[in-house]
């Protein structure tokens, strides 16, 4: 067996669209990267688990995929650039 097949695979959603990725912690910005023809300026929001509320996650802003007791994948939104004036 490989490293390469040892390795954990994780998983996450974007607007119901899933990645998978053998890093089991990830930034905002590669979690958008992975995301085709996102507009520039886009943002991503967490949504929460349980009674969490929905969370804003910044390209520099690390997310932990590994799902813990009675923790479901972590699915995120993209959030439209704003337009001002």
């Amino acid at each position: 067996m490989t490293a390469q097949e040892k390795a954990k695979n994780y998983f996450f959603f974007v607007n119901d669209e899933k990645f998978d990725t053998d890093e089991e912690v990830v930034t905002g910005a590669y979690i958008k990267s992975r995301i085709a023809n996102l507009p520039p300026g886009s943002g991503l929001e967490m949504e929460g688990q349980g009674s969490d509320p929905n969370k804003l996650i910044g390209d520099g802003d690390s997310v932990s995929l590994k799902l813990g007791h009675g923790q479901g994948p972590l699915r995120f939104t993209t959030v439209p650039p704003a337009n001002f004036g």
